[in-house]
Protein backbone atom coordinates (compact mmCIF):
# COMPACT_ATOMS: atom_id res chain seq x y z
CA UNK A 1 0.00 0.00 0.00
CA UNK A 2 1.25 3.27 -1.23
CA UNK A 3 2.55 5.41 1.80
CA UNK A 4 0.44 8.86 2.65
CA UNK A 5 1.69 11.90 1.22
CA UNK A 6 -0.02 14.17 3.20
CA UNK A 7 -1.24 17.77 2.56
CA UNK A 8 1.27 18.20 -0.61
CA UNK A 9 -0.47 21.26 -1.74
CA UNK A 10 0.49 23.16 1.68
CA UNK A 11 4.49 21.25 1.53
CA UNK A 12 4.69 22.25 -1.83
CA UNK A 13 3.66 26.13 -1.29
CA UNK A 14 6.06 26.13 1.86
CA UNK A 15 9.16 24.57 -0.13
CA UNK A 16 8.02 26.82 -2.82
CA UNK A 17 8.39 29.88 -1.10
CA UNK A 18 11.87 28.96 0.69
CA UNK A 19 11.07 27.21 3.85
CA UNK A 20 12.67 23.73 3.30
CA UNK A 21 12.09 23.49 6.74
CA UNK A 22 8.94 23.15 9.34
CA UNK A 23 10.83 25.46 11.68
CA UNK A 24 11.97 28.25 9.28
CA UNK A 25 8.39 28.34 8.22
CA UNK A 26 7.03 28.74 12.02
CA UNK A 27 9.69 31.71 12.39
CA UNK A 28 8.35 33.21 9.32
CA UNK A 29 4.66 33.18 10.03
CA UNK A 30 5.86 34.33 13.78
CA UNK A 31 7.71 37.28 11.86
CA UNK A 32 4.20 37.73 9.78
CA UNK A 33 1.94 38.48 12.83
CA UNK A 34 4.38 40.74 14.84
CA UNK A 35 4.51 43.00 10.83
CA UNK A 36 0.53 43.09 10.86
CA UNK A 37 0.17 44.03 14.27
CA UNK A 38 -1.30 40.71 15.86
CA UNK A 39 1.28 40.36 18.89
CA UNK A 40 2.85 37.29 20.10
CA UNK A 41 0.57 34.60 17.67
CA UNK A 42 2.41 31.58 18.30
CA UNK A 43 2.43 28.66 15.58
CA UNK A 44 3.83 25.63 16.91
CA UNK A 45 6.04 23.09 15.00
CA UNK A 46 2.85 20.46 16.06
CA UNK A 47 0.43 23.12 14.73
CA UNK A 48 2.22 23.17 11.40
CA UNK A 49 2.54 19.10 11.23
CA UNK A 50 -1.09 18.90 12.02
CA UNK A 51 -1.68 21.47 8.64
CA UNK A 52 0.66 19.18 6.45
CA UNK A 53 -1.09 15.78 7.45
CA UNK A 54 -3.45 13.78 5.67
CA UNK A 55 -6.99 15.62 7.43
CA UNK A 56 -5.43 19.04 8.05
CA UNK A 57 -7.76 20.97 10.13
CA UNK A 58 -9.27 24.04 8.85
CA UNK A 59 -6.91 27.09 10.50
CA UNK A 60 -8.70 29.64 12.72
CA UNK A 61 -9.02 33.09 11.48
CA UNK A 62 -5.50 34.45 12.90
CA UNK A 63 -3.77 31.80 10.79
CA UNK A 64 -5.67 32.09 7.84
CA UNK A 65 -4.27 35.77 7.90
CA UNK A 66 -0.84 34.77 8.26
CA UNK A 67 -0.75 31.72 6.01
CA UNK A 68 -2.08 34.22 3.15
CA UNK A 69 0.47 36.81 4.03
CA UNK A 70 3.43 34.33 4.03
CA UNK A 71 2.53 32.12 1.26
CA UNK A 72 0.72 34.67 -1.34
CA UNK A 73 -2.05 31.93 -1.99
CA UNK A 74 -5.94 31.47 -0.55
CA UNK A 75 -6.12 29.05 2.24
CA UNK A 76 -8.71 27.13 0.04
CA UNK A 77 -5.51 26.47 -2.60
CA UNK A 78 -3.12 24.86 0.60
CA UNK A 79 -4.82 22.10 0.88
CA UNK A 80 -7.42 22.88 3.68
CA UNK A 81 -11.53 22.19 3.31
CA UNK A 82 -13.60 24.48 4.89
CA UNK A 83 -16.08 22.47 7.32
CA UNK A 84 -19.23 23.48 6.00
CA UNK A 85 -18.27 22.43 2.70
CA UNK A 86 -19.30 18.44 2.63
CA UNK A 87 -20.30 18.09 -0.69
CA UNK A 88 -17.73 16.48 -3.14
CA UNK A 89 -14.67 18.91 -3.74
CA UNK A 90 -15.18 20.38 -7.58
CA UNK A 91 -12.38 19.61 -9.93
CA UNK A 92 -9.59 22.53 -9.73
CA UNK A 93 -10.02 24.95 -12.97
CA UNK A 94 -13.92 23.73 -13.23
CA UNK A 95 -15.86 27.49 -13.64
CA UNK A 96 -18.95 27.70 -11.54
CA UNK A 97 -22.27 28.81 -13.38
CA UNK A 98 -21.78 32.26 -12.31
CA UNK A 99 -18.40 32.37 -13.77
CA UNK A 100 -18.56 29.74 -16.78
CA UNK A 101 -18.59 32.67 -19.32
CA UNK A 102 -15.53 33.96 -19.08
CA UNK A 103 -12.71 31.33 -18.80
CA UNK A 104 -9.52 31.89 -17.16
CA UNK A 105 -7.28 29.40 -19.03
CA UNK A 106 -4.10 30.24 -17.25
CA UNK A 107 -5.45 30.27 -13.74
CA UNK A 108 -3.94 27.36 -12.46
CA UNK A 109 -4.50 27.79 -8.14
CA UNK A 110 -6.39 25.80 -6.47
CA UNK A 111 -5.24 22.49 -4.49
CA UNK A 112 -4.79 19.06 -6.42
CA UNK A 113 -8.20 17.04 -6.05
CA UNK A 114 -8.06 14.08 -3.46
CA UNK A 115 -9.44 10.78 -5.08
CA UNK A 116 -13.51 10.51 -4.89
CA UNK A 117 -14.83 7.70 -6.77
CA UNK A 118 -18.11 9.36 -6.59
CA UNK A 119 -17.46 11.52 -9.41
CA UNK A 120 -16.50 8.55 -11.69
CA UNK A 121 -13.53 6.21 -12.00
CA UNK A 122 -11.52 6.56 -14.71
CA UNK A 123 -9.76 3.56 -16.57
CA UNK A 124 -6.15 2.43 -15.61
CA UNK A 125 -4.30 3.34 -18.58
CA UNK A 126 -5.62 7.00 -18.22
CA UNK A 127 -2.23 8.18 -16.69
CA UNK A 128 -0.48 7.22 -20.01
CA UNK A 129 -3.17 8.54 -21.93
CA UNK A 130 -2.32 11.90 -20.13
CA UNK A 131 1.28 11.50 -20.68
CA UNK A 132 1.50 10.94 -24.56
CA UNK A 133 0.63 14.21 -24.84
CA UNK A 134 2.31 15.73 -22.33
CA UNK A 135 4.89 14.05 -24.29
CA UNK A 136 3.91 15.30 -27.53
CA UNK A 137 4.01 19.51 -25.41
CA UNK A 138 7.99 19.03 -24.82
CA UNK A 139 8.52 18.07 -28.10
CA UNK A 140 6.58 21.37 -29.54
CA UNK A 141 8.06 23.36 -27.53
CA UNK A 142 11.24 23.74 -29.29
CA UNK A 143 9.14 24.86 -32.58
CA UNK A 144 6.07 26.12 -31.45
CA UNK A 145 4.97 29.61 -30.79
CA UNK A 146 5.31 30.04 -27.07
CA UNK A 147 1.89 32.30 -27.09
CA UNK A 148 0.20 29.54 -28.49
CA UNK A 149 1.54 26.22 -27.28
CA UNK A 150 1.51 27.31 -23.16
CA UNK A 151 -2.40 27.48 -24.16
CA UNK A 152 -2.56 24.07 -25.34
CA UNK A 153 -0.29 23.07 -22.04
CA UNK A 154 -2.50 24.80 -19.53
CA UNK A 155 -5.58 23.72 -20.84
CA UNK A 156 -4.10 20.09 -21.25
CA UNK A 157 -2.87 20.79 -17.24
CA UNK A 158 -6.05 21.67 -16.01
CA UNK A 159 -7.82 18.78 -17.45
CA UNK A 160 -5.12 16.55 -15.53
CA UNK A 161 -6.03 18.28 -12.19
CA UNK A 162 -9.47 17.33 -12.87
CA UNK A 163 -8.76 13.72 -13.60
CA UNK A 164 -6.68 13.83 -10.42
CA UNK A 165 -9.72 13.23 -8.60
CA UNK A 166 -11.22 10.17 -10.86
CA UNK A 167 -8.18 8.29 -10.32
CA UNK A 168 -6.02 6.51 -7.63
CA UNK A 169 -3.53 3.92 -7.04
CA UNK A 170 -0.72 3.55 -9.48
CA UNK A 171 -2.71 4.96 -12.43
CA UNK A 172 -2.91 8.45 -10.06
CA UNK A 173 0.92 8.33 -9.43
CA UNK A 174 1.36 8.31 -13.36
CA UNK A 175 -1.10 11.13 -13.64
CA UNK A 176 0.13 13.58 -11.42
CA UNK A 177 4.08 12.98 -12.50
CA UNK A 178 2.64 14.02 -15.93
CA UNK A 179 0.97 16.77 -14.79
CA UNK A 180 3.85 17.70 -13.32
CA UNK A 181 5.67 18.09 -16.37
CA UNK A 182 2.96 19.60 -17.60
CA UNK A 183 2.85 22.54 -15.58
CA UNK A 184 6.98 22.54 -15.08
CA UNK A 185 6.24 23.14 -18.88
CA UNK A 186 3.49 25.86 -18.85
CA UNK A 187 6.00 27.53 -16.08
CA UNK A 188 9.14 27.69 -17.74
CA UNK A 189 7.26 29.01 -20.92
CA UNK A 190 5.82 31.62 -18.85
CA UNK A 191 9.30 32.62 -17.39
CA UNK A 192 11.79 32.34 -20.00
CA UNK A 193 9.84 32.91 -22.93
CA UNK A 194 7.12 34.99 -22.08
CA UNK A 195 8.60 36.89 -18.88
CA UNK A 196 5.84 36.31 -16.64
CA UNK A 197 7.71 35.57 -13.36
CA UNK A 198 4.71 36.21 -11.14
CA UNK A 199 2.60 33.56 -13.16
CA UNK A 200 5.38 31.23 -13.44
CA UNK A 201 5.95 31.21 -9.80
CA UNK A 202 2.64 30.51 -8.61
CA UNK A 203 2.51 27.58 -11.91
CA UNK A 204 5.75 25.90 -10.31
CA UNK A 205 4.62 25.83 -7.31
CA UNK A 206 1.41 23.88 -8.89
CA UNK A 207 4.05 21.38 -10.21
CA UNK A 208 5.61 21.01 -7.08
CA UNK A 209 2.16 19.74 -5.62
CA UNK A 210 1.87 17.34 -8.53
CA UNK A 211 5.29 16.42 -8.46
CA UNK A 212 4.56 15.51 -4.72
CA UNK A 213 1.14 13.42 -5.46
CA UNK A 214 3.27 11.03 -7.72
CA UNK A 215 6.15 10.95 -4.72
CA UNK A 216 8.85 12.03 -7.37
CA UNK A 217 11.42 13.43 -6.17
CA UNK A 218 13.51 14.45 -9.19
CA UNK A 219 11.00 16.13 -10.66
CA UNK A 220 10.29 18.07 -7.27
CA UNK A 221 14.32 18.84 -7.66
CA UNK A 222 13.43 20.06 -11.18
CA UNK A 223 10.98 22.47 -10.04
CA UNK A 224 12.52 23.96 -7.07
CA UNK A 225 15.86 24.76 -9.31
CA UNK A 226 13.34 26.09 -11.60
CA UNK A 227 11.76 28.25 -8.96
CA UNK A 228 15.16 29.52 -7.67
CA UNK A 229 15.30 31.56 -11.14
CA UNK A 230 12.70 34.16 -10.02
CA UNK A 231 14.30 35.62 -6.86
CA UNK A 232 18.02 35.05 -8.64
CA UNK A 233 16.86 37.19 -11.60
CA UNK A 234 15.36 39.95 -9.36
CA UNK A 235 18.68 39.94 -7.11
CA UNK A 236 17.12 38.23 -3.63
CA UNK A 237 19.89 35.55 -3.77
CA UNK A 238 19.07 34.88 0.03
CA UNK A 239 15.79 33.83 -1.06
CA UNK A 240 17.44 31.95 -4.21
CA UNK A 241 20.21 30.08 -2.25
CA UNK A 242 17.01 28.89 -0.06
CA UNK A 243 15.17 27.52 -2.70
CA UNK A 244 18.47 26.06 -4.10
CA UNK A 245 19.02 24.04 -0.49
CA UNK A 246 15.97 22.25 -1.28
CA UNK A 247 16.26 21.44 -4.93
CA UNK A 248 19.61 19.85 -4.33
CA UNK A 249 18.21 17.78 -0.57
CA UNK A 250 15.40 16.45 -3.30
CA UNK A 251 18.28 15.48 -5.65
CA UNK A 252 19.85 13.85 -3.10
CA UNK A 253 16.45 11.89 -2.57
CA UNK A 254 16.29 10.85 -6.02
CA UNK A 255 19.26 10.40 -6.43
CA UNK A 256 19.90 12.50 -8.97
CA UNK A 257 22.56 11.84 -11.82
CA UNK A 258 25.74 14.02 -13.37
CA UNK A 259 23.92 15.78 -15.85
CA UNK A 260 21.10 17.17 -13.62
CA UNK A 261 23.71 17.38 -10.52
CA UNK A 262 25.79 19.83 -13.26
CA UNK A 263 22.28 21.32 -14.17
CA UNK A 264 21.88 22.47 -10.77
CA UNK A 265 25.81 23.88 -10.48
CA UNK A 266 24.51 26.10 -13.15
CA UNK A 267 21.17 27.63 -12.33
CA UNK A 268 23.39 28.68 -9.42
CA UNK A 269 25.93 30.04 -10.94
CA UNK A 270 23.57 32.10 -13.06
CA UNK A 271 21.71 33.53 -10.31
CA UNK A 272 25.09 33.98 -8.13
CA UNK A 273 26.39 35.75 -11.55
CA UNK A 274 23.14 38.02 -11.91
CA UNK A 275 23.96 39.03 -8.43
CA UNK A 276 27.42 40.27 -8.67
CA UNK A 277 29.46 37.09 -7.53
CA UNK A 278 31.06 36.36 -11.05
CA UNK A 279 33.82 34.68 -9.24
CA UNK A 280 31.71 32.30 -7.37
CA UNK A 281 29.59 31.59 -10.59
CA UNK A 282 32.69 30.60 -12.45
CA UNK A 283 33.49 28.40 -9.64
CA UNK A 284 30.23 26.27 -9.94
CA UNK A 285 30.80 26.05 -13.69
CA UNK A 286 34.30 24.29 -13.53
CA UNK A 287 32.76 22.24 -10.95
CA UNK A 288 29.54 21.58 -13.55
CA UNK A 289 32.18 20.54 -16.33
CA UNK A 290 34.43 18.42 -13.84
CA UNK A 291 30.94 16.42 -13.09
CA UNK A 292 29.84 15.93 -16.20
CA UNK A 293 33.94 15.00 -17.51
CA UNK A 294 33.68 12.09 -14.93
CA UNK A 295 30.25 10.80 -15.76
CA UNK A 296 29.73 7.71 -16.39
CA UNK A 297 27.13 5.36 -18.29
CA UNK A 298 23.80 7.00 -16.94
CA UNK A 299 20.00 7.47 -18.00
CA UNK A 300 18.50 10.89 -17.72
CA UNK A 301 14.72 11.53 -17.27
CA UNK A 302 12.64 12.12 -20.94
CA UNK A 303 11.48 15.15 -19.52
CA UNK A 304 14.99 16.55 -18.74
CA UNK A 305 15.33 17.97 -22.06
CA UNK A 306 16.78 21.60 -21.05
CA UNK A 307 20.58 21.19 -20.43
CA UNK A 308 23.40 19.66 -22.48
CA UNK A 309 27.64 20.36 -22.36
CA UNK A 310 26.82 23.15 -24.84
CA UNK A 311 24.47 24.99 -22.84
CA UNK A 312 26.84 24.59 -20.06
CA UNK A 313 29.25 26.10 -22.29
CA UNK A 314 26.97 29.12 -22.83
CA UNK A 315 26.17 29.70 -19.15
CA UNK A 316 30.33 29.71 -18.64
CA UNK A 317 30.63 32.33 -21.88
CA UNK A 318 28.04 34.38 -20.55
CA UNK A 319 29.48 35.00 -17.31
CA UNK A 320 33.03 35.88 -18.50
CA UNK A 321 31.35 38.06 -20.74
CA UNK A 322 29.50 39.84 -17.27
CA UNK A 323 33.01 39.14 -15.24
CA UNK A 324 34.72 41.00 -19.00
CA UNK A 325 36.60 38.19 -19.35
CA UNK A 326 36.53 38.86 -23.15
CA UNK A 327 38.68 36.75 -24.87
CA UNK A 328 37.57 33.88 -23.01
CA UNK A 329 34.40 34.70 -23.66
CA UNK A 330 34.48 34.65 -27.30
CA UNK A 331 36.16 31.32 -27.42
CA UNK A 332 33.81 29.87 -24.99
CA UNK A 333 30.74 31.08 -26.87
CA UNK A 334 32.28 30.07 -30.26
CA UNK A 335 32.64 26.56 -28.88
CA UNK A 336 28.84 26.41 -27.32
CA UNK A 337 27.76 27.57 -30.65
CA UNK A 338 29.45 25.19 -32.62
CA UNK A 339 28.05 22.52 -30.32
CA UNK A 340 24.09 23.47 -30.65
CA UNK A 341 22.05 20.96 -32.34
CA UNK A 342 19.77 22.15 -35.16
CA UNK A 343 16.40 22.26 -32.58
CA UNK A 344 18.51 24.85 -30.32
CA UNK A 345 16.99 27.73 -31.97
CA UNK A 346 15.92 29.85 -28.95
CA UNK A 347 19.68 28.68 -27.34
CA UNK A 348 21.41 29.95 -30.86
CA UNK A 349 19.76 33.30 -30.46
CA UNK A 350 21.17 34.13 -26.86
CA UNK A 351 24.55 32.91 -27.77
CA UNK A 352 24.71 35.07 -30.94
CA UNK A 353 22.96 38.23 -28.88
CA UNK A 354 26.22 37.19 -26.12
CA UNK A 355 28.85 37.53 -29.03
CA UNK A 356 27.55 41.06 -30.00
CA UNK A 357 27.96 41.87 -26.95
CA UNK A 358 31.34 40.30 -26.83
CA UNK A 359 32.56 42.46 -29.74
CA UNK A 360 31.16 45.46 -28.85
CA UNK A 361 33.17 45.66 -25.53
CA UNK A 362 36.09 45.06 -27.87
CA UNK A 363 35.01 47.74 -30.07
CA UNK A 364 34.06 46.07 -33.27
CA UNK A 365 30.79 47.42 -34.06
CA UNK A 366 30.47 45.83 -37.72
CA UNK A 367 31.41 42.28 -35.81
CA UNK A 368 28.53 42.58 -33.34
CA UNK A 369 25.50 43.72 -35.78
CA UNK A 370 26.16 41.22 -38.12
CA UNK A 371 25.79 38.86 -34.68
CA UNK A 372 22.74 40.84 -33.92
CA UNK A 373 21.67 40.14 -37.46
CA UNK A 374 21.95 36.67 -37.12
CA UNK A 375 20.07 36.61 -33.61
CA UNK A 376 17.28 38.95 -35.19
CA UNK A 377 16.92 35.86 -37.85
CA UNK A 378 16.74 33.31 -35.42
CA UNK A 379 14.09 34.90 -32.91
CA UNK A 380 12.00 35.62 -36.57
CA UNK A 381 11.76 31.62 -36.89
CA UNK A 382 11.55 30.39 -33.01
CA UNK A 383 10.54 33.25 -30.57
CA UNK A 384 12.53 33.50 -26.85
CA UNK A 385 11.94 36.51 -24.71
CA UNK A 386 15.07 35.96 -23.00
CA UNK A 387 16.84 36.05 -26.50
CA UNK A 388 15.57 39.14 -27.28
CA UNK A 389 16.36 40.65 -24.01
CA UNK A 390 20.06 39.66 -24.59
CA UNK A 391 19.76 41.65 -28.51
CA UNK A 392 18.55 44.25 -26.53
CA UNK A 393 21.40 44.40 -23.83
CA UNK A 394 24.39 43.99 -26.67
CA UNK A 395 22.39 47.06 -28.85
CA UNK A 396 22.32 49.22 -25.75
CA UNK A 397 26.24 48.43 -25.37
CA UNK A 398 26.70 50.05 -29.35
CA UNK A 399 25.40 53.30 -28.47
CA UNK A 400 28.38 55.61 -28.82
CA UNK A 401 28.23 54.44 -32.21
CA UNK A 402 24.50 54.48 -32.81
CA UNK A 403 25.34 56.71 -36.22
CA UNK A 404 26.62 54.23 -37.43
CA UNK A 405 24.97 52.33 -40.98
CA UNK A 406 25.82 49.02 -39.33
CA UNK A 407 23.89 49.88 -36.26
CA UNK A 408 21.02 51.57 -37.82
CA UNK A 409 20.31 48.85 -39.71
CA UNK A 410 19.85 46.45 -36.77
CA UNK A 411 17.45 49.23 -35.20
CA UNK A 412 15.47 49.61 -38.69
CA UNK A 413 15.08 45.34 -37.69
CA UNK A 414 14.97 45.42 -34.12
CA UNK A 415 12.06 48.13 -34.46
CA UNK A 416 10.51 47.78 -37.35
CA UNK A 417 6.64 47.20 -37.74
CA UNK A 418 7.05 43.42 -37.54
CA UNK A 419 9.53 43.37 -34.89
CA UNK A 420 7.74 45.34 -32.54
CA UNK A 421 4.28 44.23 -32.96
CA UNK A 422 5.49 40.65 -32.49
CA UNK A 423 7.53 41.61 -29.17
CA UNK A 424 4.29 43.38 -28.08
CA UNK A 425 2.08 39.92 -28.55
CA UNK A 426 5.04 37.80 -27.10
Amino acid sequence: MARPLGNTALKAARQAAGFSSQGAFASALATAARQLGMGQVDVSLRQIRRWESDTPPWPQDDYQRLLVRVLHLPVEQLGFRAPWDRGPAAAPGTPSRQSRSVPAPTALRAALPRPSLAIGAQPATIGQDFAVVTEAHRRLYWSVAPATLVQAVVGHAELGTALLGETSGVARRILAAALAESLLLAGRIEFFDLRQPDLADATFVRALQAAGEADDSLLGAAVLAHTAFIPGWAGRLDDTMERMQAARAYARRAPAGAQFLAWLDAVEAECLSRSGDHRGALVLLRHAADILAARGDETTPDWFTWFSEARLTAFRGHTELVAGHLPQARATLEDALAGLLDSDGKQRSVILADLAAVEAAVGRPDVACGRLEQALDQLGVTWYATGMERVREARRALTQWQDNAEVQRVDDRLYGWSATLSSLQH
